[in-house]
């Protein structure tokens, strides 16, 4: 019965062994498995950090954009500002209205 008992349980150690091999194998086990997700998962990190550099530059390009809109739009408003005030100063100086200055003697002089 002793021997009976440790067959049964050397066979079954067999078919554990055999198992696991197929299970490690690099082919078509879980083992390639593994190591297919390993690779993949380093070539989405190397993605990622290239794509994490690209936006970084992406986004330093856009604030230099940013600010020299911003600075354009100042100089358009500075502008619009002066033209208005151009036009506003050009209206209030009509001939008419212009008042000549008295001069003193001592102005003749000079």
């Amino acid at each position: 019965m002793l021997l009976a008992a440790s067959c049964g349980l050397g066979m079954f150690c067999i078919l554990l062994a055999r198992r696991l091999h197929r299970l490690n194998n690099l082919e078509s086990g879980i083992g390639g498995a593994i190591a297919v997700m390993s690779a993949e998962v380093d070539r989405l990190d190397r993605a990622i950090r290239k794509a994490r550099a690209e936006a970084s530059v992406a986004s330093e390009a856009l604030a230099e954009e940013i600010a020299q809109a911003r600075g354009e739009r100042e100089m358009w408003d500075l502008r619009q500002k002066m033209d208005a005030g151009f036009a506003i100063g050009s209206q209030s100086r009509s001939p008419v209205s212009r008042r000549l200055r008295k001069r003193l003697p001592e102005d003749v002089n000079a």
